[in-house]
């Protein structure tokens, strides 16, 4: 199997500088280490090549780096099996997901990989990160998938929850697609289906702004940023809803839509997803054409956004480009659909 090896910076790749860790690695220093974990494998079962494309934090990663990594898939699609891209974890599970709407249809395994410590430390989990990438390299699951820490993630489904240990990330409302123990592939879930046809969609627009809702935000802010962006998304509390006493959000929200900026609902809850039907608060807002995030991650929503906003300025499509499942991003039984309820709903005490 050939692999090419695309790097971007990270901690993976760091050094200590007198300004704290920095990414400096070169080729020849990441290809020596990535060889000195590749030794249980022969040369005709791995083929490693290398691809300096940047030297960042990850902090520093913007959209522009995403098509740039898509676009370098794109450009070497039928010279290599596989792709392995080595990132910083900050921002790690944005790029997994901006890859996985840019690549969609791709029927090769694009592993996303970093390290809590440096790969050139003694002590490091880098090491073991690597080797399951390759590993999992050779499973040949086409997809976009995180690897880490012995975990196989949907690259829609990966989010950071831990600054420090080794197990930095989850998949949100969604099983691991595998476990690696001791150089073994174990499947715990069927990877999202590809689409038929291949496409290579890199265009983004940039021109969104996520908001964390908070008690007291004030109605004004909504009116102060309508004319800076193409798309807003929300971060609600629970289930979904936006303040209409005192602070009136809701028609101010409610006035965006008609401006037709794309707005998406989602919440603060890491689990289990938005559903705006629940309470009037929630259903108030679903009088407006807003944008449903079902159980979708933030780290999925805003690549998505960016993603839909760059294939069409139409509204209406933005909403269907954005609620229609890709990469596993959405749970297969989530309803999208808004329909008022016939019935009150009740709990059972």
């Amino acid at each position: 199997m050939k692999i090419l090896v695309l790097a971007t910076g990270g901690t993976i790749a760091s050094v200590e500088t007198d300004n704290g860790l920095l990414p400096g690695l070169n080729v020849e220093e990441l290809r020596r280490y990535f060889t000195e974990q590749n030794k249980q494998y022969s040369q005709s079962e791995l083929d490693l090549d290398f691809h300096l494309l940047m030297n960042k934090d990850s902090t520093n990663i913007s959209p522009h780096d995403w098509v740039t990594i898509a676009q370098a898939v794109e450009t070497h699609y039928n010279d290599y099996d596989a792709f392995i891209i080595t990132h910083g974890t900050d921002t790690l599970g944005y790029t997994a997901a901006a890859l996985s709407y840019m690549l969609q249809g791709f029927d090769k395994a694009v592993v996303l990989t970093g390290s809590q410590i440096p790969l050139s430390f003694h002590k490091t989990d880098a090491k073991r990160n690597v080797r399951d990438a390759l590993t999992y390299c050779l499973e040949g699951q086409p997809g976009v998938f995180v690897v880490f820490d012995g975990k196989v993630i949907q690259g829609t489904r990966a989010v950071k929850i831990r600054t420090k240990s080794y197990d930095a990330f989850e998949s949100i409302n969604h099983p691991y697609i595998a476990k690696i123990i001791d150089g073994h592939v174990e499947m715990c879930a069927s990877p999202a289906q590809k689409k038929e046809r291949l496409q290579f969609e890199t265009q983004l627009c940039s021109d969104i702004f996520l908001l964390k809702l908070f008690p007291g935000l004030k109605a004004s802010f909504f009116d102060a940023i309508a004319d800076n962006y193409k798309g807003i998304i929300i971060e609600s509390f629970g289930n979904g809803g936006l303040p209409f006493e005192d602070e009136n959000i809701l028609d101010r929200v409610g006035n965006l839509t008609k401006r037709g900026i794309s707005v998406v609902m989602t919440t603060q809850c890491l689990e289990e997803g938005e559903n705006l039907l629940l309470y009037e608060v929630g259903q108030k807002v679903a009088q407006y054409p807003i944008i449903l995030s079902g159980d979708m991650n933030t780290e999925a929503i805003v690549p998505k956004l960016m993603w839909a906003l760059g294939q069409t300025t139409d509204p209406t499509e933005v909403k269907t480009l954005f609620e229609t499942p890709i990469g596993g991003d959405l749970s297969a039984d989530w309803d999208m659909q808004i329909t008022p309820l016939k019935t009150p709903v009740r709990f059972s005490s």
